[in-house]
């Protein structure tokens, strides 16, 4: 008896409940592996299910696993670490995709690309298969947040029917168990320079009863989030360098006289409130830098440019030391210099918006020495060497 072909291709499919429409989705995928003549195998990721959807996957010819992690990307990743194909095709078992019609997403895996995207924008969106928050806020915004912080190509970032090529997508150590896996793959898809395209998929209103596992606020919340704290530079870096440069603007300004733009004047109050806004911003930048240290030092996937190692080679826990020194060294001064002009005066009454017009910046700038030289100290710890595995 000849050995059996290696497996090309798996339809993977996670469930939760899903005894409504699994049969249809199966039945729709083996026919496509049938009609294709494709070496394939259908796999369901069972995520806990209590309605015998277990049962039905098997009587319709699909090999089930058992994923006891709950969560949509518990579910796929114990999928993917189990399915048999070079080739993987994900599709939600809600008879929203159309499992019949896959040609586009093999034809360029095999042309090698490593991760294939449906556009249902592009493909067709059925009446009332998409809530109006979702197709016309939640998905636009969220994927050109996903294009403008990680330059990936990709229009519709949270299309459930998806194909890839099962060794990359492993390569990429996926590791978030709810719905912002769809977001991961994509974001570390695009760091880590697979091949991404793109190709048109329809959706159907879902043939369940029962309301989806997906909620709006929440789970959008989470994909945003997840997008947020990957990209440290739109996170920390860009805000806190806004906040820095206007503040410590207006700090300088102030510092100078009071300040009167029409009909309304600024002083040393909001010269306070000023200097507060420097000290946040600097500490997010720094916040910034050493997050991107402690990822790269740690080997994850976020988004490089020489700018910024340039910069790492020459800061150390020295250069920050001697940087916040000086810092300090010269909010230093400028209260001496206060302390010896009151003492000339006897240390007698003082004119209190004059007095604070200098000792807001001398402060300020003994706070930025000080966090200069904790952030060098923090830099010196991630680059003590040590043991790994």
């Amino acid at each position: 008896m000849p050995p059996a072909p290696p497996v090309e291709l798996t339809i993977l499919m996670p469930c939760l409940d899903e005894a409504e429409t699994l049969a249809v989705c199966i039945d729709k995928a083996m026919g496509y592996l049938e009609r294709t003549g494709i070496s394939g195998e259908v796999l369901i990721a069972d995520n806990g299910s209590t309605d015998g959807s277990q049962q039905i996957a098997r009587d319709h010819g699909a090999r089930v696993v058992d994923i006891p992690v709950r969560g949509y990307g518990a579910a796929l990743i114990g999928g993917i670490e189990a399915a048999q194909g070079t080739y993987v095709i994900m599709g939600d078992a809600d008879d929203s995709y159309d499992f019949l019609a896959l040609d586009p997403f093999v034809e360029r895996l095999r042309a090698g690309d490593e991760l294939v995207m449906g556009n249902r924008f592009r493909g067709g969106i059925a009446p009332g298969a998409m809530p109006p928050l979702h197709k016309y806020l939640g998905n636009p915004v969220l994927s050109w947040i996903g294009r403008t912080f990680f330059k990936s190509p990709i229009r519709d970032f949270h299309c459930g029917l998806r194909g890839f090529n099962r060794e990359s997508m492993r390569g990429l150590a996926l590791q978030t168990t709810g719905m912002e896996f769809a977001s991961e793959m994509v974001v570390k898809a695009s760091l880590g320079g697979l091949r991404i395209s793109e190709v048109p998929t329809t959706l159907k209103k879902d043939g369940r009863s029962r309301p989806p596992h997906l909620r709006s606020w929440r789970d959008g919340w989470r994909h945003l989030k997840f997008l947020l704290v990957f990209s440290p530079r739109w996170l920390f870096l860009i805000p806190g360098a806004i906040a820095f440069f206007l503040g410590l603007l207006g700090t300088v300004f102030l510092a100078l006289g009071p300040l009167v733009i029409g009909d309304i004047g600024f002083d040393v109050a909001t010269q306070i409130y000023l200097a507060a806004l420097t000290a946040v911003g600097y500490q997010a930048i720094l916040f910034a830098i050493l997050t991107k240290i402690y990822a790269q030092h740690e080997g994850f996937r976020i988004p490089r440019s020489r700018n910024f190692d340039r910069l790492q080679k020459r800061i150390s826990l020295e250069s920050g030391a001697l940087v916040g020194v000086a810092l300090f060294l010269a909010g230093l001064v400028i209260g001496i210099v206060q302390l010896a002009s009151w003492a000339a005066t006897g240390f007698g009454p003082l004119d209190g918006a004059d007095t604070l017009r200098a000792a807001v910046p001398a402060a300020l700038l003994m706070i930025l020495g000080s966090q200069t030289v904790m952030a060098g100290m923090f830099l010196g710890v991630l680059a003590v060497p040590i043991k790994r595995g």
